[in-house]
């Protein structure tokens, strides 16, 4: 969870989130052009890295925590909701796998994921993952000066929850700056005109994360990985916006990914 007082960014410090953002961004295009059935979570790792680093920027996720995290990119495949672990185990057919990422740069973070269907994919499954993408942007649309945190969270729970997919309750999406995490938390479940206030300059990882099943989740014995109790496939989209008066501006991307996948 975040910890601290909300931090409000100038347009300068939003300026130099953006350029992370613009890394982050390219980066999941270099990774979505290894996304195939046979590639291995650590090769996309790999390569995540290698170009975060050839230009300029440093991987967040590598070292954080208290037990470190060892590599580049959250990589969670299937039932694994988040923080999955890079792995030698080559992508089959029927799998998807959740690449989450983050990008240093001239001292801020961004942050984005997004999550790929690999080969023939079972038709409610790329459901799960369309809708909880809609669902990203439903909550995109309520990250505006004056609404509250609760505004995005019911936006998101109102989209999927209907259809029966389990809103995960334990992880949430949060503020993102200087450091990875930062406040405000930013729940994918919740009431509307609750929580704190949004006001321009606040920035924001908004990060949907859907289960296919329950809302139930586990933690592996690896003391990262966050799977679904009940082993149902979970879906986990990622911005960072920054709240607008009228209207959230992304200052990540999904644009390289659609060049890569088309």
């Amino acid at each position: 969870m975040a910890t601290g007082v909300i931090q409000y960014k100038t347009e300068e410090e939003i300026d130099l989130i953006r350029i992370s953002g613009q890394l982050l961004a390219k980066a999941h295009g270099e990774v979505a052009k290894l996304v195939k059935e046979g590639v291995t979570p650590k090769q996309l790792d790999q390569r995540a890295e290698e170009f975060i680093r050839d230009n300029g920027g440093i991987p967040s996720f590598k070292g954080y925590g208290k037990i470190p995290f060892p590599y580049s990119l959250c990589l969670s495949v299937n039932e694994a909701v988040v923080h999955g672990l890079a792995t030698d185990k080559p992508l089959k057919s029927g799998d998807i796998i959740s690449v989450d990422c983050g990008v240093f740069m001239n001292g801020y973070h961004a942050d984005s994921a997004y999550t790929h269907p690999i080969g023939e994919v079972a038709p409610e499954v790329l459901a799960l993952l369309r809708e909880t993408k809609a669902s990203l942007y439903k909550g995109i649309e309520k990250a505006v000066s004056g609404n509250r945190v609760g505004d995005i969270s019911y936006a998101i729970q109102n989209h999927v929850a209907p259809m029966g997919y389990g809103v995960v309750r334990e992880l949430v999406g949060h503020g993102v700056g200087a450091k990875l995490h930062e406040k405000p938390d930013v729940p994918n479940y919740g009431k509307r005109g609750s929580g704190p206030l949004l006001q321009t300059g606040i920035v924001l990882a908004i990060e949907p994360m859907i289960n296919l099943g329950k809302k139930d989740v586990v933690q592996e014995a690896d003391g990262w990985t966050i799977r679904t109790k009940d082993r149902k496939p979970s879906a986990h989209f990622e911005h960072t916006v920054v709240v607008r008066k009228d209207k959230a501006e992304i200052l990540t991307s999904f644009e390289y990914i659609e060049q890569a996948l088309q």
